[in-house]
């Protein structure tokens, strides 16, 4: 499709969105990537204008230990972000992930409050508009001594694919809009003042990371590493595994700045290379620290933050895939990388990413894999054999939170510490104080539910 060639609708989106009551800048932020969309641009990052980093261009956090005094006293001045715009529909959800519960009967929410009152440290969220009420509903439910600073992500509208206009869904006028991806948080912190009212308030720094990511937690090596080298942006990234193909990678653009590359903006033919872990070696752990004054100043000389498009082909209504074809655009936090000059990324261990994406890994994080520390944090349980477990549970029978938990009780959670490999198929119930140890398949070939026994102990393959 020759997009160059398409009507260009912009006055009509300009409208829509003002009707909506949404801010200048929200307005032009949208304009400036729908003129990308109409010029035929794809958001496309190719091997041949970037190159893979070498070990010696990523700080270790290991060497960064020094700096833990300093951090220490600034945490006064930095605040915790929290994206909380996610709906758990990888768990068959509708509602905000982080109020299901992931670990010891608490919900992510419940956990991230207690963390960051512990670490004594300023908490906001961005909600999305999807999210706001639920988390409202829930935060009056768990009655926190401090509520956290709210503010809630833009939106932008759907583009049809065919003509590029403005889409239309009467049914549900709700679903004409996407979130602009976690990208938006920068503009969202200026749009809500919520970047002001931070600033007044002398905070300065802020790490920001995604709520079902447990294992991210303020670290005062990573803050006092990021104040006193007075960084504008700091990235976390960690070496990748078979695990982490899915995930944005980091390189150097023949520009001289970092770059992320996610998945969407990968062309189809360089799949392999994007994929080669041995190639681009550092993933994006979606853990970023920012200087808040900096971040004001941008948005005042530029007007926008001009993040990299990514441009996301979706159907109007995610659940009719006969709905309208249609455009989505995106933008990656990370990205922000490359719009800062001496931006490090800091290479981090995997103990500060464990995000809980499927029933997989709520399964994992439910188990003796993982425990917490004094401050909250989630970490792997030092009696582990292997760090890394690889689980496959049917999507047919574990697929969705409700399913999972009919069959996985709170009390039936095996134990996984000594297990390296699970493949569960056909429909099994566990009852409590199970054992899997070493690469097990358990495999169900009747009709009727099987049910594993308390205290049994599997070593081995098992069929029933």
């Amino acid at each position: 499709m020759k997009q160059s060639r398409m009507p260009n609708h912009l006055q009509s989106f300009i409208v829509k969105m003002e009707k909506e009551g949404l801010p200048q800048v929200v307005i032009d932020t949208f304009a400036y990537y729908y003129k990308k969309v109409v010029a035929g641009e794809t958001g496309l990052v190719f091997d041949k204008d970037i190159r893979p980093l070498n070990a010696d261009e990523i700080e270790s956090a290991d060497n960064i230990g020094q700096y833990a005094d300093a951090g220490k006293k600034v945490l006064k001045n930095a605040v915790m972000i929290i994206l909380n715009g996610g709906l758990g529909t990888s768990m068959g959800l509708t509602k905000p992930k982080s109020i299901i519960r992931v670990k010891n009967g608490k919900s992510f929410l419940e956990i991230i409050l207690k963390q960051a009152q512990i670490h004594n440290v300023t908490l906001s969220l961005m909600n999305s508009f999807s999210t706001h009420q639920d988390t409202l509903s829930a935060l009056s439910r768990i009655n926190p001594s401090s509520l956290p600073i709210i503010f809630i992500q833009d939106k932008f509208p759907k583009i049809l694919r065919d003509g590029l206009g403005p889409a239309t869904w009467p049914q549900n006028p709700d679903l004409e809009w996407n979130p602009p991806g976690h990208g938006d948080v920068y503009t969202a912190l200026y749009t809500s003042g919520t970047l002001q009212y931070l600033l007044d308030r002398k905070i300065i720094y802020a790490f920001i990371a995604n709520s079902d990511n447990l294992g991210a937690t303020m670290d005062a090596s990573l803050l006092g590493y990021f104040s006193e080298n007075r960084f504008p942006f700091m990235m976390e990234v960690a070496e990748r595994t078979p695990a982490d193909l899915k995930g944005g990678h980091i390189a150097r653009h023949k520009s001289g700045n970092l770059i992320l590359r996610e998945a969407a903006q990968c062309p189809e033919d360089e799949l392999d290379a994007f994929r080669d872990i041995s190639r681009y070696r550092y993933f994006n752990t979606n853990n970023i620290w920012i200087n808040l004054p900096v971040l004001k100043e941008v948005i005042e000389e530029y007007g926008i933050i001009r993040l990299p498009m990514i441009l996301n082909a979706k159907t109007l209504d995610p659940r009719d895939e006969s709905s309208p074809k249609v455009y989505h655009v995106e933008t990656a936090m990370g990205a922000a990388l490359s719009l800062f000059e001496n931006t490090p990324a800091v290479k981090v261990p995997r103990t500060r990413f464990f995000p809980v994406k499927n029933c997989n890994d709520l399964l994992e994080v439910r188990s003796d894999r993982f425990i917490f520390s004094e401050d909250q944090t989630l970490i792997l349980n030092p009696n582990m054999k292997s760090d890394l477990i690889r689980i496959n549970l049917d999507p047919g029978y574990y697929g969705t939170r409700d399913l999972f938990n009919e069959r996985f009780l709170v009390d039936g959670i095996p134990s996984l510490i000594d297990c390296e490999f699970l493949t569960i198929k056909g429909d099994v119930f566990f009852e409590k104080n199970i054992t899997i140890k070493g690469r097990v398949a358990i495999t169900n070939t009747g009709k009727s539910p099987a049910i594993i026994k308390a205290g049994t102990v599997i070593d081995s393959d098992l069929i029933l």
